[in-house]
C-alpha cells in the first residue's frame, strides 16, 4: 500500500489532482438545499460532490459558510488525493490519537510531507484553520499550479466549507485529467451514520437578562440544523435579584419558553434546603418544567416534598416535571440514552438536608448497562460534576476514563469554557477507548455551547464539530423580552434603589488568573473584611458572650463593587445565596482545625477559605496542608491586644448558618452544629453587609494584615 500512495504522490500530487478525480465544472443542479445557483461557492462544491469527495449531511445541506477546522481539511485534502487513510504510519501528533476521526488523513497527509504540526508536537485538529494555514499546506505541494481562487484573503480568516471546495475544485480542473460528467440528477447525498446536534448551556445562576439572546440563538440553530437535542447541566438558580426576587420562578418561564429536553440538578439547584420552607422552590421549580431532570446519583425519596415527582428508572416515556435516573429520547427514528450526575460535595456546599448523593462513577456504570439492556448505544452524561474539579470527589475526565459506553459528557460546576470538544480515547491505565467527548459552555449564559456529532450504526463517535457561540453577538429574541418584562421591572426596582454609600475606588473580588493567584478565594479582602466586620458586630447584638470573631466563606462571596453609589442590587449580588447568621460554641483545637482546612489548597483557591474579623491569621504554605497554621489570635478588648486561641477554651464564633452546619467540609463545626452548640440567628447576610457599609465614614477598599502566610514574605 505504501508504494501505491507514493505512485499517487509522485504522478500527480504535486497538482493536486489524482487517479483521474479531476472534473470539468459543474452544470447540474445542486444536489443541497443550501447550495444554490448564486451560491459564491456553488460550482466548487458541486464539482466535488459529483467527484465522490464530498458529501453533504443529513437532511441533504452542505452548510457552505461552516468554519472549517484543520482535521475536517486534511480529510478533504486526503479525500482529494485518494490516499490510503487505513494503512498509515504514526504521524505522532499528541493531539492525534488512533481513535480521532480524522487520524487516518491526517497520518496519510503527515507521511506525504503535505503537512506538519505545531513546535509542540500538536497538530490541534479541532483548531479552526486559517487561510494563512491552508496556504502553507497547500505551498507544501511542489509544483502546484497557482489558485485564482484562494487570492484575496487574509491570512488570519477562517477558511470555510464552501471555499476549501472551490479550493480544491479549481486544482482538479487546471490538472487536465479527463474525467466523467457531473450527473445531470444526482442524489440527495447523505452521511454514514446518524449526526446529532447538541445545543447546550450551564451554570446560567439566574441571569435571567440574558436569556432572549439565548433564545435567539438556540431558534436559529434548530433552523439550520437536523436532530437537535436542547439540555441544561445545572446551576439554573441562585446569584442575581432574580432569583432572591422571585426564586426560580423568572428562570423558569425562560427555560420553558426556549424549550429543553433535559436538565440535570447543580448544588445551587439546593441551597434553600436550610429555609422555614425547605426545598419546596426546587420541588415547584420541577412540577413546573416543562422537561423532565436526570439524576442517577441523587435520591429525593426522604423528601416528602418531592413524593410523586422522583423515580430511580430509566425511562423511555419521560414525563414533564419530573425525576428519572435517565431518559430515552428517540430523534429521528434513533434512540439516545441520557442520565445525570450531580457533584457530591453538594452535601457540603449547599444544604440538600434529606436529599442524598451516591458515586457517580457506580451510578454512571448502572445508566449505561441499563441503557444498553434498551438497545441504546448512543448515550450522553448530562452532569455538574467538574469538567478537571477535585479528583478526590468527582469531574468529567475521570468518568470519561472509568465508565465505557459514554459517548458525550455535558458538562458543568467548574464554569470551564471549553471552546472546542475535549476528547477523551484512554481508560484509567492508558489504554484506547472509543472516544467520549466532553463539552461545557462557560457561566451566566455568556455562551450556547454547539456539539454536532455523528454515531456509526454501533453507536461509535466518528466525527464531531463543536464551538461556542458569544451571546454577546445575537439579538434578543422579542418573545422573551416581554415574557421577562414583568420580572425584570421589579428587578429594576430594587435593583437601581441606592444605599445612601458612595464608593471612590471599587471594592474589588478578584479570582485567580493565569497571570496572578490573587483571589477572593485564597487571598484577605478588603470586600471579606468589611463583610465579616459587619457580622461580628451584628452578633454581639444578640448576645451576652463575648463573640471572638466573625468568619465567611470565600466561594460565599460572588462578585465586586464598582466605584460609585452603591446600590441594594450589587449589595445582594455580592452576597446572592440568602444565608443568615449564626453563632457557635467552638473549641480552640476546632478553631486551629477549621482554619487548617480553610487553607489547605492555598495558595491556590478553595471556596471554604475562610475571611476573618476580630482576629488574625498567620500560616506557612510551604507546610504540609494540616500543618500550616503559624498562630490565631483575636482582639481582646479587655486588654486593648491580640490574645493567642488556645486548644483547651471555648470561644463563641459568628459565620452564616451554611458554613455553621458545617459547609465546604467543615466537619468540625457540623459536629458542633449537632451538638447544639449552634445558633441561628436568622438575620439576613446582605442586609448585615449593607448596614455595615452604611455604617462607615470611609470605606476602605485596601486589606489590613489580617490574613497572612509568611511564605509569600520571605
Amino acid at each position: 500500500m505504501t508504494n501505491k500512495r507514493n505512485r499517487f504522490y509522485t504522478a500527480t500530487v504535486a497538482a493536486l489532482a489524482v487517479a483521474a478525480l479531476a472534473v470539468a465544472p459543474a452544470s447540474a443542479a445542486s444536489p443541497f438545499s443550501d447550495v444554490k445557483e448564486d451560491h459564491a461557492h456553488y460550482e466548487g462544491i458541486t464539482t466535488l460532490y459529483a467527484a465522490g469527495i464530498v458529501n453533504g449531511y443529513p437532511g441533504g445541506t452542505f452548510k457552505p459558510d461552516t468554519k472549517v477546522t484543520r482535521g475536517q481539511a486534511a480529510k478533504m485534502i486526503a479525500g482529494a488525493l485518494q490516499l490510503d487513510t487505513k494503512n498509515v504510519t504514526n504521524p505522532n501528533f499528541s493531539d492525534v490519537p488512533a481513535s480521532n476521526p480524522y487520524y487516518g488523513s491526517i497520518a496519510a497527509l503527515a507521511e506525504l510531507k503535505v503537512i506538519s504540526g505545531y513546535d509542540d508536537d500538536t497538530f490541534r485538529p479541532n483548531q479552526t484553520i486559517t487561510h494563512g494555514n491552508l496556504a502553507k499546506i497547500l505551498g507544501s505541494i511542489p509544483t502546484l499550479p497557482e489558485l485564482e481562487s484562494t487570492q484575496g484573503y487574509a491570512e488570519d480568516a477562517s477558511v470555510t466549507r464552501g471555499q476549501l471546495a472551490t479550493f480544491i475544485a479549481e486544482a482538479l480542473t487546471k490538472s487536465g485529467i479527463e474525467t466523467p460528467e457531473v450527473p445531470e440528477t444526482p442524489e440527495t447525498p447523505t452521511e454514514d451514520g446518524f449526526t446529532l446536534s447538541v445545543l447546550h448551556v450551564n451554570d446560567t445562576h439566574s441571569h435571567a437578562e440574558n436569556f432572549p439572546k439565548l433564545a435567539t440563538a438556540v431558534k436559529e440553530q434548530r433552523e439550520a440544523k437536523e436532530n437537535v437535542l436542547t439540555l441544561h447541566a445545572g446551576d439554573a438558580l441562585t446569584g442575581t435579584l432574580y432569583f432572591n426576587e422571585f426564586q426560580g420562578k423568572a428562570d423558569l418561564a425562560m427555560i420553558n419558553e426556549i424549550g429543553f429536553d433535559a436538565m440535570v440538578f447543580g448544588n445551587h439547584e439546593f441551597d434553600l434546603g436550610s429555609s422555614p420552607e425547605g426545598l419546596q422552590a426546587l420541588a415547584d421549580f420541577v412540577k413546573g418544567a416543562k422537561f423532565p431532570f436526570v439524576g442517577a446519583n441523587v435520591d429525593f425519596s426522604a423528601d416528602d416534598k418531592f413524593t410523586g415527582l422522583f423515580t430511580d428508572l430509566v425511562s423511555s416515556e419521560p414525563e414533564n416535571g419530573k425525576i428519572y435516573n435517565g431518559i430515552v429520547k428517540e430523534i429521528n427514528g434513533e434512540k439516545v440514552g441520557i442520565f445525570g450526575l450531580t457533584t457530591e460535595e453538594t452535601k457540603d456546599i449547599s444544604s440538600p438536608e434529606k436529599v442524598t448523593f451516591s458515586n457517580y462513577i457506580d451510578e454512571a456504570k448502572k445508566a449505561v448497562t441499563a441503557f444498553e439492556g434498551m438497545g441504546v448505544n448512543k448515550i450522553i452524561a448530562l452532569t455538574h460534576i467538574g469538567y478537571n474539579d477535585n479528583p478526590n470527589v468527582d469531574n468529567d475526565i475521570l468518568l470519561a476514563k472509568n465508565v465505557p459506553g459514554i459517548d458525550v459528557i455535558v458538562g458543568a460546576h467548574d464554569h470551564k469554557k471549553l471552546d472546542e470538544p475535549f476528547v477523551v480515547d484512554t481508560n484509567t491505565v492508558g489504554e484506547e477507548k472509543d472516544a467520549t467527548l466532553i463539552v461545557q459552555a462557560n457561566e451566566y449564559v455568556k455562551y450556547l455551547g454547539t456539539l454536532d456529532v455523528t454515531f456509526d450504526d454501533n453507536g461509535i463517535v466518528t466525527e464531531y464539530e463543536g464551538e461556542l457561540i458569544d451571546l454577546g453577538e445575537v439579538a434578543e429574541e422579542e418573545a422573551l423580552v416581554k415574557l421577562l418584562a414583568p420580572y425584570k421591572e421589579k428587578v429594576d426596582a430594587a435593583n437601581n434603589k441606592e444605599i445612601g454609600v458612595t464608593l471612590t475606588e471599587e471594592l474589588a473580588n478578584p479570582r485567580a488568573s493565569e497571570d496572578s493567584l490573587e483571589s477572593v478565594r485564597s487571598n484577605e479582602t478588603a470586600l471579606g473584611n468589611i463583610i465579616t466586620d459587619g457580622m461580628l458586630a451584628k452578633a454581639q447584638q444578640y448576645t451576652d458572650k463575648t463573640v471572638v470573631m466573625a468568619l465567611q466563606n470565600g466561594g460565599g462571596i460572588r462578585a465586586a463593587i464598582p466605584a460609585g453609589n452603591v446600590t441594594v442590587g450589587q449589595v445582594i449580588t455580592v452576597l446572592p445565596f440568602g444565608n443568615t447568621l449564626a453563632l457557635m460554641d467552638v473549641t480552640g483545637a476546632e478553631l486551629k482545625a477549621a482554619f487548617e482546612h480553610s487553607v489547605r489548597n492555598a495558595p491556590q483557591e478553595n471556596g471554604g477559605f475562610l475571611h476573618i474579623a476580630g482576629a488574625k491569621l498567620q500560616y506557612d504554605s510551604s507546610k504540609e496542608a494540616g500543618a500550616r497554621v503559624v498562630s490565631i489570635e483575636y482582639f481582646d478588648k479587655t486588654t486593648n491586644q491580640y490574645v493567642a486561641i488556645e486548644d483547651g477554651k471555648t470561644y463563641t464564633v459568628a459565620t452564616n448558618a451554611y458554613t455553621a452546619g458545617g459547609g465546604d467540609g467543615f466537619e468540625m463545626f457540623g459536629k458542633a452544629y449537632e451538638e447544639g452548640r449552634v445558633t441561628e440567628l436568622g438575620l439576613s447576610d446582605w442586609e448585615n453587609f449593607q448596614e455595615q457599609l452604611q455604617s462607615l465614614k470611609e470605606v476602605k477598599t485596601t486589606t489590613e494584615g489580617r490574613i497572612v502566610d509568611i511564605a509569600q514574605q520571605q
